[in-house]
């Protein structure tokens, strides 16, 4: 693999690992459900602070969706927020690293589910319209999985943590950026659900725009897939690059769309395009695969199977099965562009 490639998904990886790494996950604790961290001390406390970036923002969802899985219940009756559990960050690189990278990155990272398997039970096989949930779209057929737009959407007033949803914290902060004078790029992050909120989120982004043409990268890790395939090209169309990185042995990649997928022939899929079950994969895939890694203990365990540090344990420099072409990083260091990767 190209060294440049492989430290950049790596650097991601940690992004997307850093959400687990903080989540508070005591029940007995009063900040269960949210961040262990103050914000500016979250990068350091982490030991992340060799990647250059500030932690400008935490982003935070409802808990009252078709989610119970994904969401946490304290068993404390009064607690930071009976509502609102903390899903991620939003850190902007410093003045060195932008210079390294001739850009100010915006990195946004989603957190996911690290121990459990239990969401996919949640997940409604149903796809809906986006602009139906507050998201426009220049195209009616657009559709997505209707449990990650309902986590990206919903709001309650009454909580101050979700008074504004997930979609309008990440949108407020952008268009911070948007009018500062200076060349800006995008790139999203997440694993599990979180990667199908990173691929919702750019979708969203680059859909209703901004004043400056920011290239808009996604590095998805072990996702789901998230809509149909007027969705993925529309993300084409849209010029949002996605690679997904995934494990051969993980179920989670290959749902929702069971049965009408990318893989079933076009002919098929044409067909079937009007059902509410017609899912496609975006963006380009990286296979991995924990067998093949002299270090890691053979397990059909599917939790292990969907570990994000088991994956980036195989990106660090493990034999790995790989399969990879044609990708386009907008994030790399010095300024360099990467095409069509051979591996």
């Amino acid at each position: 693999m190209d060294p440049l490639l492989r430290s950049e998904l790596i650097r991601y990886g940690e992004m997307a690992q850093s959400c687990y790494d903080a989540f508070d996950y005591d029940p007995f604790s009063y900040y269960f459900g949210g961040c262990r961290f103050p914000r500016r001390a979250f990068l350091d406390s982490l030991h992340l602070t060799r990647h250059g970036y500030d932690v400008t923002r935490y982003l935070y969802a409802t808990a009252n969706i078709r989610l119970p899985n994904f969401f946490t219940k304290s068993r404390w009756p009064n607690l930071w927020s009976p509502k609102a559990n903390w899903i991620g960050y939003v850190a902007v690189s410093d003045d060195e690293t932008s210079r390294v990278l001739g850009r100010r990155d915006i990195a946004i990272a989603w957190r996911g589910t690290v121990t459990r398997l239990e969401w996919l039970a949640d997940l409604m096989n149903y796809l809906k319209p986006v602009d139906g949930k507050k998201i426009p779209s220049r195209d009616p057929r657009v559709k997505v999985q209707s449990g990650f737009v309902d986590l990206y959407t919903e709001k309650d007033d009454s909580c101050h943590f979700c008074k504004y949803s997930a979609r309008e914290q990440v949108k407020r902060l952008t268009e911070k950026y948007d009018g500062a004078g200076e060349e800006v790029s995008i790139t999203i992050t997440g694993h599990s659900l979180g990667s199908a909120l990173a691929t919702l989120s750019a979708y969203d982004i680059a859909e209703t725009g901004l004043n400056l043409p920011a290239p808009i990268c996604v590095f998805s890790f072990s996702g789901p897939r998230v809509g149909n395939v007027r969705f993925k090209e529309r993300l084409d169309f849209l010029g949002v690059k996605v690679l997904r990185v995934v494990n051969v042995h993980d179920i989670v990649p290959r749902c929702p769309g069971f049965l009408f997928n990318e893989d079933v022939p076009r002919v098929l899929t044409k067909l079937a395009e009007g059902l509410p079950w017609c899912y496609s994969h975006v963006g380009v895939e990286l296979e991995l695969d924990h067998k093949s890694s002299p270090f890691l203990k053979p397990t059909s365990d599917l939790v292990s199977a969907h570990n994000l540090e088991a994956h980036l344990h195989l990106l660090d420099g493990s034999v790995s099965f790989l399969f990879f072409s044609c990708f386009v990083s907008y994030n790399t260091s010095y300024n360099v562009n990467i095409y069509s990767i051979i591996i």
